[in-house]
């Protein structure tokens, strides 16, 4: 028979296991959350050309479906992490299930281009919500040995959402139209908010003079700032115009002012007091790091693949999958390893593997074929699974309760500016190493050279990243010395 006794002392112990009555219901909840998240993402990117078709539309307009739902998470994720702090996380991420559900809904009804984008931005703000309130209700939920773990199978998740998303559009699109590709979110989102509603627990109420108010100008600086940066960084095309620059100098008063505002402020969206700290100030700057050259794989992948390997189409789509799929495959262990060894030593042995796989890939030949270039790309991407799950444990299980929503939204905005950097940045350098204005039009032997030019800059972009981690270290050790 239960002691009445001692299980009021093991609530006392751990709090949340009055509060979260089944571990793996919540966690199938936030797994769901962080699925539907990732494939909102991946999933309208092979509906381009049909989307072109059907709205007798532009490429350069239809792209917009793809950008306004990449923008609103941009834009909003560190926002809607610190209202999760202020109102309630469980709340707010009901709220989030809910718009993204009924905003999918009305992408696959929208008579119009514009309508649909407009359902695009609402869809991404949902998204936004989820992404930034998963992770933050780890740390609430979940013990602190096990954060590895639970961030490992988010990351897995996030993983399976990115590579379903080409094959599962490409194949609603064939059987049932476009607005499959939306309306199959509806009944996945009813079953995500309905785990969310029962398993997550409830929000503590704080006394509402205790509240700290919500920092609206910084918010809208933050907005704004992020959303010049954004769209200097994929408007253009590859091509940095005058608008590319006007916006970027924007972006760069954005943050001036940022930084003024908030060391001002009551209550601060950010606080400027955080970047002292160099274990978070480490881990935000090496993960926009490792983003932007995990963007390198898919922006010169399918290049080197049918110019320089000469592959179909069919055949490229199955060897970029390949990626997605061994993050899939390694979150989940990823997360065991960090939680048995460490997060900082998984942190660091993830940034190693990283580096040795674009290294080998800076030195490939392309005689080796196909197998010689996903070799490679199997050590980087299960390096990647590794060092997020490591580097998020990390920065997850230590941060105050009071400011997870935050901080998790500073480390998916981190992840998310890196993707936005990569695009452009590591495409130029593809572009510029391939000796020509048009990729496309580059001859195979050209091409392979700027494969292996693009990841040898990639690998110093990921050393950098390590002496980031080594460096934030040490630095951390003189702090607790004196």
């Amino acid at each position: 028979m239960l002691n009445p006794t001692s299980a009021r002392q093991d609530r006392a112990v751990h709090p949340s296991a009055e509060r979260t009555p089944s571990l793996r219901w919540v966690l199938a909840g936030l797994s769901l959350s962080m699925l539907l998240s990732s494939l909102g993402t991946s999933i309208a990117n092979v509906a381009l050309p049909t989307l072109a078709q059907a709205f007798a539309a532009s490429f350069q307009e239809v792209q917009w479906i793809v950008l306004a739902y990449l923008l609103a998470i941009t834009t909003l994720i560190v926002s809607v992490g610190r209202l999760g702090d202020l109102t309630g996380r469980r709340r707010l991420l009901l709220g989030g299930i809910l718009l993204f559900t009924v905003a999918s809904v009305l992408c696959g009804l929208a008579p119009t281009l514009w309508m649909l984008v407009a359902a695009r931005a609402a869809q991404g703000l949902g998204a936004a919500v989820m992404m930034a309130l998963t992770m933050a209700f780890v740390g609430e939920t979940v013990p602190k040995a096990r954060t590895g773990s639970a961030m490992g199978l988010l990351g897995t998740m996030s993983a399976v959402g990115t590579a379903l998303g080409p094959s599962l559009g490409g194949a609603l699109i064939s059987g049932l139209g476009w607005r499959a590709i939306f309306l199959v979110n509806a009944p996945l989102g009813l079953v995500t908010f309905l785990l969310a509603q029962r398993h997550l627990p409830a929000d503590r109420r704080a006394a509402e003079a205790d509240r700290p108010g919500f920092d609206t100008v910084g918010t809208l600086l933050l907005a704004l700032t992020l959303g010049a940066y954004a769209l200097a960084m994929t408007m253009g095309h590859g091509r940095f115009g005058v608008l590319n620059a006007a916006l970027l100098a924007a972006a760069a008063c954005g943050v001036s002012l940022f930084v003024r505002v908030e060391s001002r402020a009551v209550s601060p969206l950010v606080r400027p007091a955080m970047f002292r700290d160099p274990a978070l100030s480490a881990s935000l700057a090496t993960s926009a790091l490792v983003s932007t050259v995990m963007m390198a794989t898919l922006v010169v992948g399918p290049f080197y693949l049918s110019r320089t390997l000469g592959l179909g189409e069919a055949l490229v789509g199955l060897a970029l999958s390949a990626g997605p799929l061994v993050a899939a495959v390694t979150g989940v262990p990823a997360g065991r390893i960090a939680d048995r060894f460490g997060a900082p030593r998984m942190t660091v042995a993830g940034l190693l593997a990283i580096a040795a796989g674009a290294l080998l890939l800076s030195l490939l030949p392309s005689t080796l074929g196909v197998c010689g270039y996903l070799g490679p790309i199997v050590v980087i991407t299960a390096g990647y699974a590794v060092f997020q799950t490591a580097n998020n444990t990390s920065v997850m299980a230590e941060v105050r309760p009071d400011r997870r929503g935050v901080v998790s939204g500073m480390l998916n905005l981190s992840r998310n500016l890196g993707l936005i950097t990569g695009a452009s940045v590591m495409g130029a350098v593809f572009a510029l190493a391939s000796a020509t204005t048009d990729v496309t039009a580059a001859t195979p032997g050209a091409v392979g050279t700027g494969m292996r030019i693009t990841f040898a800059v990639a690998a110093v972009l990921i050393l950098g990243a390590l002496v980031i981690v080594v460096a934030s270290r040490a630095r951390a050790r003189r702090t607790a010395g004196e």
